[in-house]
């Protein structure tokens, strides 16, 4: 059974930076894409980042590229989402999930508060 853990999450000042950890089981991760998203109050959820199987390749958004960066360890069933000058804009509840996988579970997601 998939599961996936997100922890890390907390209220940290403007500019800051704060480390997320995802811990995955229950399928075969080093197969997977995987991805972050977020949901910020009152808006949709928000694509984030994502990391190939292999941790070859990685993406951004606009919006986070130059100030995220993601990463895997295959050895271990995790992804880490390093977060650098964080803004208010970056509060939320981020979720790491298998990326281009419909109706997937999610695990339950670290809240991220950028506020001073």
């Amino acid at each position: 059974q998939l599961q996936l853990v997100e922890s890390g999450g907390c209220l940290v000042q403007p500019g800051g930076p704060l480390r997320l950890s995802c811990a995955a089981s229950g399928f075969t991760f080093s197969s997977y894409d995987m991805t972050w998203v977020r949901h910020a109050p009152g808006k949709g959820p928000e694509w984030v980042s994502a990391i190939s199987f292999d941790g070859q390749h990685t993406y951004y958004s606009n919006d986070t590229k130059g100030r995220f960066t993601i990463a895997r360890d295959n050895a271990m069933n995790t992804v880490s989402l390093q977060m650098d000058s964080l803004k208010p804009e970056d509060t939320g509840l981020y979720f790491c999930a298998r990326w281009k996988v419909p109706k997937d579970n999610w695990g339950q997601g670290t809240q991220v508060t950028v506020s001073s």
